[in-house]
């Protein structure tokens, strides 16, 4: 299985807010550590906020940081709701036709992986990602707190 660019930047500015611990950051900061694109990430931080683990404050002293605590946000949460349902082979997809559907065990067997995959994630959360938070500041050139 393989996450979208979508997730993928979800899950570095979750990180990100993690890392800063409380303080607001902008969207072009984040964009700027992670040499990606400030576009997308106009994208993906509208779900986040969303979905209610950013908070996000206009103006002067705004920004964006986390609406929860780094503990509290599951891994596998997070990927469920930016992924959406995968659909791994073509008779998995709305109006996806194979002739040997009716005899195919693939199906199901992706359907466990995916459930497994799901399950080590559940096992997460956004503190684990950032645990080894000196080496992922300096990496990310951000002053420690």
């Amino acid at each position: 299985m393989r996450l979208t660019q979508f997730t993928d930047y979800g899950l570095r500015v979750l990180m990100h807010l993690a890392l800063v611990e409380g303080d607001r950051v902008t969207i072009a900061e984040i964009a700027h550590r992670y040499d990606i694109s400030r576009a997308h990430l106009m994208k993906v931080v509208p779900e986040l906020v969303r979905q209610g683990w950013v908070t996000s404050e206009r103006g002067r002293s705004g920004g964006l940081a986390l609406a929860q605590p780094p503990t509290d946000i599951a891994v596998g949460a997070v990927v469920r709701s930016l992924e959406g349902e995968p659909e791994l082979v073509a008779c998995q997809q709305p109006g996806g036709h194979c002739v040997i559907s009716p005899a195919c065990g693939l199906p199901g067997i992706l359907a466990d992986a995916v459930t497994a995959f799901y399950e080590v994630l559940d096992g997460h959360t956004l503190a684990d990602i950032v645990g080894a938070r000196v080496p992922l500041r300096q990496l990310l050139r951000i002053q420690a707190l």
